[in-house]
C-alpha cells in the first residue's frame, strides 16, 4: 500500500457548525468525528433536518466549520483562501446531486467533457470510456430531457468521477428512482469506490441500499454516531 493510500481522504475532527445568531442559533453539526479512507464507501442516514446536508457541505469545502478542523487528502481547510478552496474542490472533490444537476443544453458526453475545461491538473478519465463503464455509451448524444431519471443519475455520477477525485460526496442519489434503479445506482457507486479508490460519502434515506456500503453512520440533531441497526447486513 502506498503512502497516498494510507492518508485519509477525509477527516472531520471535532467539527461543529452553527447557523444564525442570538436566540436563532441552530447547531447543524455537533462535534462531528469522521475519517474516510481511500476506497471506502460510507453512508450517512438520519431524519430530515438532522444535519446530513450540512455534513456534506462542510466536507465539500462549501461551508466553513464554526470550530474543529476538516482535512481533505491531508490538506487542512482552515484558513484557506476562497481561490484555494475552489481549486481544492475542482481537483479533489466530486459532487453527485439528487437530480443529477445536468446542464440542459449538453449531451451526456459533453456533460463529462465540461469539467475538463476548468484546468484540473493530473490525468482525467476518458469521458467516452467512463460513459461506457456506466452503461451509457448508447445514450452519449442524448440531452437530459431525453434520459430517464436513472440515466441522468448515471451521467451525473460519471461527470463527478471524470476528474479522478479523491473524495466523492453523494446527496440522496436514489430519491427519485424506483427500487431496482436505486440498487443499480448504489451498486455502481460501491464499485467505483472499491475499484478506483474513491472515498465516498453518501447521504440517503433509503435503507434498502445500505448493504452496498462498508460503513453506515447515523446523524441525529447534528450528532454523528455508528449505526447499530440489525437490519443492515454486512458486505
Amino acid at each position: 500500500m502506498s503512502a497516498k493510500d494510507t492518508t485519509p481522504s477525509l477527516v472531520l475532527d471535532s467539527v461543529t457548525l452553527v447557523h444564525g445568531d442570538g436566540d436563532e442559533l441552530v447547531t447543524a453539526l455537533d462535534n462531528a468525528q469522521l475519517t474516510v479512507m481511500p476506497g471506502e464507501f460510507v453512508a450517512v442516514v438520519g431524519p430530515s433536518g438532522s444535519g446530513k446536508s450540512s455534513l456534506l457541505a462542510v466536507a465539500g469545502a462549501l461551508v466553513s466549520a464554526t470550530s474543529g478542523s476538516v482535512r481533505v487528502g491531508g490538506v487542512d481547510l482552515t484558513g484557506l483562501s476562497p481561490r484555494r478552496l475552489t481549486r481544492l474542490r475542482r481537483d479533489h472533490i466530486g459532487f453527485v446531486f439528487q437530480s443529477g444537476n445536468l446542464v440542459p443544453s449538453l449531451t451526456a458526453l459533453d456533460q463529462l467533457r465540461l469539467p475538463l475545461t476548468f484546468g484540473k491538473t493530473g490525468e482525467p478519465r476518458d469521458p467516452a470510456a467512463l460513459l461506457r463503464e456506466m452503461g451509457m455509451d448508447h445514450r452519449a448524444d442524448r440531452r437530459p430531457h431525453q434520459l430517464s431519471g436513472g440515466e441522468r443519475q448515471r451521467v451525473g455520477i460519471a461527470r463527478a468521477l471524470v476528474t479522478r477525485p479523491d473524495l466523492l460526496l453523494v446527496d440522496e442519489p436514489t430519491a427519485a428512482l424506483d427500487r431496482q434503479r436505486s440498487q443499480e445506482i448504489v451498486a455502481l457507486l460501491a464499485d467505483e469506490a472499491h475499484e478506483h479508490g474513491v472515498a465516498t460519502v453518501m447521504v440517503t434515506h433509503d435503507h434498502d441500499v445500505l448493504h452496498h456500503c462498508d460503513r453506515v453512520l447515523l446523524m441525529v440533531d447534528g450528532i454523528l454516531s455508528e449505526y447499530a441497526s440489525q437490519t443492515v447486513p454486512s458486505r
